[in-house]
């Protein structure tokens, strides 16, 4: 079982046949797709009758809401623990490092979270969205710092926001745990993206 779907990370999830579901529910998203994922599916990897998804969520939209509601907070806080440092520099590279690295160690959840947006409800979709925006501030904030003592040179503000950021995010794309270490994927990333910026 991988960290992210260990009843571990998932234990504020109560009672414990609602946390087997939604782990479930995530193993299923990340490798068939949301659309492609019957309630069937997902009992089925918590050992449980289809029938009892439904004693504990009201429908498979609402799991997969719960899910990204948890990844967005979970990779929120990393960025936010890891806005640090003497210098815009440092706080980007921080930043980056630890939220390259996040993707690659939670690369199931990580690839639901980020690759299934559209399956939510406009409702659902509005409050994970606020997340998202304060996930960009961060970077952005840091980004601003540069630019204003020098060190960065960013003539497209929120294009390059959006650029660092989805060098990290693709990573759950592709992540394997044969490929690349995460830590060390990390200080890559970080790397590449202070060339980005680099006056």
């Amino acid at each position: 079982m991988s960290a992210v779907t260990s009843p571990l990370v998932w234990e504020h999830v109560q009672p414990a046949a609602a946390r087997r579901l939604l782990t479930g529910a995530i193993d299923a998203f990340a490798e068939r797709g949301f659309q492609a994922t019957t309630t069937r599916d997902i009992a089925s990897r918590a050992g449980m009758s289809p029938a009892a998804l439904y004693v504990h969520y009201p429908s498979k939209e609402r799991l997969l809401f719960e899910i990204s509601l948890y990844g967005h907070r979970a990779a929120l806080d990393v960025l936010r623990a890891a806005d640090a440092g003497d210098s815009p520099r440092d706080r980007l590279a921080g930043m980056v490092s630890a939220f390259t690295t996040w993707h690659a160690e939670h690369h199931t959840i990580a690839r639901v979270v980020q690759y299934e947006l559209a399956a939510l409800t406009p409702e659902h979709l509005a409050e994970v969205a606020t997340i998202r925006r304060a996930i960009s501030t961060q970077i952005e904030q840091a980004l601003t710092d540069g630019i204003s003592d020098g060190s960065f040179a960013v003539e497209d503000l929120p294009g390059t926001t959006l650029a660092i950021l989805s060098l990290s995010i693709d990573v759950a794309r592709w992540y394997s745990p044969t490929r690349r270490d995460p830590a060390g994927l990390g200080v890559l990333y970080a790397d590449l993206a202070l060339r980005m910026v680099q006056s």
